[in-house]
C-alpha cells in the first residue's frame, strides 16, 4: 500500500508574501488524513511550517504519519526551505514521540497561568513605565538577544539580526508608546535593576502576554527576575485580563523553572528540524 500527499486545493499566497497549499494524506487514492503546509517569511524565506498533520482516527499506528511527515519534509524542500517548524499540543503525546523519532528537537514552549489575587511586590521594589530615552538602548539589548536565538539555530548571521530586527519593529512601530505594550522598569531600593515587555492586548490567546523578562547581569540570583513576572501578573489583572501567556527557549533552564515555580504551565511545545 503506497502513501502520499496529494494537494487538495490551489495554492495560496499570503499578503506577507508566504505560500500556503493543504494536502489529503492518500493510501491508495484514499484520503485518510490532511496536512497543511506553509513557509515563514517573517522567519525568513528558507523557514516552513507544517501548520496541521491529521491521520483519520481509524487509520493510526499503521506509519500513515510518519510518511505524511516525511512526504511534507520533501515538499518543503521543494520549495526552497532550509528548516521545517512546528508546534504541537502538550498532550500529544504521540505527535511528541514521533517528532523525536523523526530527528524534530524543542526550541521552546509556550506557557501560561490563570490569574487570581493581585500579588504583592517585595518590599523595595518598585515598577515604572520605561521613559523614551531609554527605550533605544533597551531596543538594541533585545534585538541582540533574540538574534542570538537564531545564530544558535544555525542561521546566518545577517538573517538572524534581520529576523529578531523585523521582529520588534513590527510589535513596536512606536516604540515605548505603542498602544496595548507595557514597557515596564524594575527598580529595587532605588536602582534600576531590570525591564518586563507585556502586550496587553484581549484578542490574544492567553490573555496578556510576556515578550521579554530582562535582568541586569550585576543584579541577577537575587529574585529580580521573580519580581519582573509579579508586576507582569500585576500589569495584566490591571488591564482586566485573567490570564497571561509566554514563551520561554529551551535552553533556558532557569528561566523555565522560575516560571514553574510561579504556576506556569505548557499550552504549546515549539520544535525544529534542518532540512538537509
Amino acid at each position: 500500500m503506497t502513501t502520499h500527499l496529494r494537494p487538495a486545493g490551489a495554492e495560496r499566497r499570503e499578503p506577507d508574501g508566504g505560500r500556503t497549499r493543504a494536502f489529503a494524506v492518500c493510501v491508495n487514492g484514499r484520503p485518510v488524513g490532511e496536512v497543511e503546509l506553509a513557509t515563514a517569511p517573517r522567519l525568513g524565506s528558507a523557514t516552513g511550517r507544517v501548520r496541521t498533520l491529521r491521520i483519520q482516527r481509524s487509520e493510526r499506528g499503521r506509519g500513515r504519519g510518519t510518511v505524511a511527515a516525511l512526504a511534507a519534509e520533501e515538499v518543503l524542500r521543494g520549495w526552497g526551505c532550509r528548516e521545517i517548524l512546528l508546534s504541537l499540543d502538550p498532550r500529544a503525546e504521540v505527535g511528541l514521540r514521533l517528532a523525536a523519532a523523526l530527528g524534530y528537537t524543542e526550541t521552546g514552549r509556550t506557557m501560561a497561568k490563570e490569574l487570581a489575587a493581585v500579588p504583592k511586590l517585595p518590599p523595595g521594589s518598585a515598577v515604572r513605565p520605561m521613559a523614551a530615552g531609554e527605550y533605544p538602548g533597551w531596543r538594541t539589548a533585545e534585538v541582540e538577544a533574540y538574534a542570538r536565538h537564531w545564530l544558535d539555530q544555525g542561521t546566518p548571521p545577517d538573517e538572524a539580526r534581520s529576523r529578531a530586527g523585523a521582529a520588534h519593529d513590527a510589535l513596536l512601530p512606536a516604540g515605548a508608546a505603542t498602544p496595548d505594550m507595557a514597557l515596564r522598569v524594575l527598580e529595587h531600593e532605588g536602582a534600576g535593576v531590570g525591564t518586563v515587555w507585556i502586550a496587553l492586548k484581549p484578542e490574544i490567546a492567553t490573555g496578556g502576554y510576556v515578550y521579554a523578562v530582562t535582568v541586569a547581569p550585576e543584579h541577577r540570583g537575587r529574585g529580580h527576575g521573580r519580581t519582573l513576572m509579579l508586576a507582569a501578573e500585576r500589569e495584566c489583572l490591571a488591564a482586566g485580563l485573567p490570564t497571561l501567556g509566554l514563551h520561554v527557549f529551551a535552553w533556558n533552564e532557569v528561566a523555565r523553572r522560575l516560571y514553574e515555580s510561579l504556576d506556569y504551565a505548557p499550552t504549546a511545545y515549539h520544535l525544529r528540524k534542518p532540512l538537509i
